[in-house]
């Protein structure tokens, strides 16, 4: 018997007791059935599909049009995980109207059941505002894609004692402002675990170490799919790239070849009925 529907109450009783949450993106019905069929706790349709979907160059250029489509795929195959959304660059730093309003289209349109934004301090009266319009928030702190630009890059965060003090403060406002969870990423497994400790709500790291009270990791990089680049905290538990591209240059090669389709998938004189005339119907 498959486990219930996971809710936030579930969520944050993990972390109380120490089990791990464990959270992965999807952005597809197909990925998704996959994702939760493995009793994943929460699935994040992540503003990553920007990159390992759509082919940007970075997260940066994905809409919310864009960002809804894949939001209502992976709800049609998700019967048991907690569908988190991202939202993207400029659906809620312009105004917490339209935060407000950005937010409850992943719920009222595509059946998420919450969102994502990234920022610390400088976010806090939006996701006060999202919380407040009944809207579950999850934060999202340390290097932060949207704005990786203005941070230098993809680097690791909170390295001197300045910018850990400054990710602290982040973490308690998000945690204040009502967010439900917050994500940590590239941050010192030190800092990362006491974050941890000084928040009540649970922490999700990637590559932040194994303090936090879970793990997310893009479902790509697990998988061997996205070839671009393989972040070092990243895990590759199967590379199915080779293997796909195996499989089609076998399919045209057999089609070349003449070799496919063979007898076995082509249908037989005795599979369809007889199209023949009958006498009756000559006259």
């Amino acid at each position: 018997m498959r486990p219930s529907i996971v809710t936030i109450p579930d969520l944050k009783k993990k972390a109380v007791t120490g089990e791990k949450i464990v959270m992965l993106t999807a952005y597809d019905y197909s990925f998704a059935r996959f994702v939760d069929e493995a009793d994943i706790d929460i699935i994040l349709v992540g503003d990553s599909l920007g990159m390992t979907i759509l082919g940007y160059d970075s997260t940066v250029s994905v809409t919310m049009d864009e960002m809804l489509h894949h939001a209502k795929a992976v709800r049609r195959g998700v019967k048991r995980a907690f569908i988190v959304a991202d939202m993207p660059f400029l659906s809620y730093q312009v105004s917490e109207e339209d935060a407000v309003r950005n937010a409850g289209r992943f719920l009222k349109e595509a059946g998420c059941h919450g969102v994502k934004l990234e920022g610390g301090v400088d976010m806090a009266q939006v996701i006060k505002r999202v919380v407040k319009a009944g809207i579950p928030v999850m934060g999202h702190i340390g290097l932060t894609p949207q704005t990786v630009t203005a941070l230098g890059g993809y680097k690791v965060q909170g390295k001197d004692a300045e910018s850990a003090g400054r990710l602290v403060e982040d973490a308690l406002a998000v945690e204040d402002a009502g967010a439900f969870a917050i994500v940590l990423e590239c941050i010192p497994a030190g800092l990362a675990g006491l974050i941890s400790q000084k928040l009540s709500i649970p922490t999700i790291g990637i590559g932040a170490g194994l303090d936090c009270d879970g793990q997310v990791l893009v479902v790509s990089d697990i998988l061997g799919l996205f070839e671009r680049f393989v972040p070092r905290f990243a895990k590759q538990y199967v590379n199915l790239a080779p293997q796909i591209r195996q499989a089609i240059n076998d399919y045209a090669a057999e089609v070349r070849e003449g070799r496919f389709p063979s007898a076995e998938h082509s249908f037989q004189d005795g599979d369809i009925p007889d199209l023949a005339p009958r006498a009756e119907d000559r006259g």
